[in-house]
């Protein structure tokens, strides 16, 4: 495992942030961290990284005990916060260079990493450009750059794409997308569940201090008791036929409102198929169908429960 964590614990006082969080991060996945608000999940990368102090547990990176003096590890390892960390007196360029000169002293070298951070995200025309002159997706981008200059072996990213224009998520996006599949473990938090779903390889949901569930976003999704959800205009369709539909195979539940038909099914397949086949049966014509499947968002809220967060 590149990343191993058992039974951390983290105390404020009264309030446990972390209560015996464990977590694997295996080499050359892209690990989505999921948690609401207050879960833990910052807590617990702060933690892994040695900048805060735990209570109990154990904590290696690359097989070696992590602590706020293993400098030898530090260096293969890249991490973009959550809020942009960059010098507003220094450019584009210098603020890289600087971040990449923690981690390599040889100028002729770090030169060359510096240039190759800056094209790959996408800031070569506004390389001599200071920060305050740069829209809130190339500060993202900039963040980025300046945490993985250095080409780390693990990059620890903590909602990288917060506030940032569409255009500037799919860009950010792509780009851990490369540096995967250039050999970068990658540690991804995110509240866009849709981020998660469509690149992280792993997933791990915690609250409240724990981990809840981990699995493949397809694993995750088997764990709740829900299938397709598929949805049929159709007119005056009577209550005999609703309770039909009721006794159909999988069927977890039916409501029919404002010409509407709404069936949720506990799992199963060719549920969709079935389902036509009974409204052809019994002569009934319809409109548009919709199916739609569970996504990871209802695995979240079923996991962590639908109450609003601070």
């Amino acid at each position: 495992m590149l990343i191993s964590v058992r039974d951390l614990v983290k105390r404020y006082g009264n309030l446990v942030a972390l209560d015996h969080f464990s977590l694997d991060v295996r080499e050359g996945e892209i690990l989505g961290l999921l948690g609401p608000n207050g879960s833990g999940k910052t807590t617990a990368i702060n933690c892994i990284l040695s900048l805060l102090r735990y209570d109990k547990g154990t904590v290696e990176i690359f097989g070696r005990p992590m602590a706020p003096d293993a400098y030898e590890s530090k260096r293969d390892i890249g991490v973009v916060p959550q809020n942009v960390a960059v010098f507003n007196e220094l450019t584009v360029e210098e603020n890289i260079d600087y971040f990449c000169g923690m981690y390599v002293e040889d100028r002729a070298v770090r030169r060359g990493l510096v240039q190759e951070a800056v094209e790959f995200v996408g800031l070569a025309d506004f390389r001599r450009f200071y920060p305050r002159k740069l829209s809130g997706g190339m500060l993202r981008r900039l963040n980025i750059a300046c945490g993985i200059a250095h080409k780390p072996k693990l990059i620890i990213m903590d909602e990288p794409t917060v506030g940032v224009d569409p255009q500037s998520r799919n860009s950010v996006l792509e780009g851990i997308r490369k540096l995967n599949e250039h050999g970068a473990t990658v540690v991804y938090t995110s509240h866009y569940m849709e981020e998660v779903e469509q690149l992280c390889t792993r997933i791990v949901i915690m609250d409240k201090g724990r981990t809840l569930a981990t699995g493949t976003k397809d694993e995750l999704k088997a764990m709740i008791n829900r299938g397709e959800t598929i949805t049929v205009e159709i007119y005056a369709l009577q209550d005999e036929d609703v309770e039909r539909i009721r006794q159909l195979p999988n069927v977890a539940s039916v409501e029919y409102d404002d010409n509407r038909l709404t069936v949720r099914y506990a799992n199963g397949q060719h549920n969709l198929l079935t389902l036509l086949d009974f409204l052809k049966s019994r002569d009934l014509s319809f409109e548009k169908v919709y199916s739609e499947r569970p996504t990871l968002n209802d695995v979240f809220l079923e996991i962590t429960g639908r109450q609003l967060r601070d």
